[in-house]
């Protein structure tokens, strides 16, 4: 809990104005509408509240489901025990970090307006549902990505463990972590395009539906893969970064701990 916290605080509030300026590129306003670079940091508060529930709850189910599912000496069955358990650890997680990015991406596309204003004016119009608008479409954009980050980064750790002939230290960890959030934010780019639009969209519009495959079909029509990928370069960029610090500080956090 403590590891996952740490590491979530961390990566979430140095990497801010990156996911800012990733928000406004898939804005269906556009950049400039949405703030442009100005109020880089609105929606902090958010952030700030949320990150350590919500990477403590994902890390406590990675854990907990790696250790019960079968691993180790069926090397063929690891990979397969990292998706499960990465998973399931997103599907806990998006029950925290959901309402928190609810409030965030519109702050972020509404610097003039303050984060407990937002709060309260979708609690007021939509209901704690409104907070969860978008759920099962982060749901869709988190699972694919921790099946391809997650026992990616595993496997790369398991690797280099071998070349040198020990574990690998904090730093690798953290190199691997880079390069496998960086390679499966480029393949999730077109559901995390599809889930700030739903999260976005005004109250009553065929977006607010939820419906991912709608919302995907609607980018298409009007912008191509061009708007299905829109953002990608900040995406890659603050995943990438945002790998390292993470699963770098959560094995040096973890490591300090036991």
């Amino acid at each position: 809990l403590k590891a996952g916290g740490v590491a979530g605080v961390c990566v979430d509030l140095i990497l801010f104005p990156l996911d800012t300026v990733k928000t406004r590129l898939q804005s269906p306003q556009g950049f400039r509408k949405a703030g442009g670079f100005r109020g880089i940091y609105a929606g902090v508060p958010s952030t700030a509240i949320g990150s350590f529930p919500n990477a403590a709850a994902f890390f406590i189910t990675y854990e907990n489901v790696k250790s019960v599912l079968p691993h180790g000496s069926s090397s063929y069955l690891s990979p397969a025990t990292h998706m499960v358990a990465a998973s399931l650890g997103e599907v806990v997680a998006c029950l925290i970090r959901v309402p928190s990015e609810v409030v965030k991406q519109r702050a972020q596309v509404s610097p003039s307006s303050s984060t407990l204003r937002v709060l309260s004016h979708t609690l007021y119009h939509e209901g704690i549902q409104g907070l969860y608008r978008g759920y099962k479409s982060t749901v869709l954009r988190e699972i694919p990505f921790s099946l391809v980050q997650f026992p990616l980064w595993e496997s790369l750790k398991d690797l280099w463990s071998w070349k040198q002939g020990h574990v690998v230290d904090s730093w690798q960890s953290a190199v691997c972590g880079a390069f496998a959030g960086g390679f499966a934010a480029a393949v999730t780019t077109p559901l995390d395009v599809a889930k700030t639009r739903i999260m976005l969209a005004k109250a009553g519009s065929s977006n607010a539906s939820g419906n991912v495959l709608a919302a995907l079909g609607s980018i298409w029509r009007t912008q191509g893969l061009s708007g299905l990928f829109a953002g990608v370069v900040p995406r890659m960029a603050a995943i990438s970064l945002g790998g390292f610090i993470f699963l770098g500080t959560y094995e040096k956090t973890r490591q300090l701990l036991l």
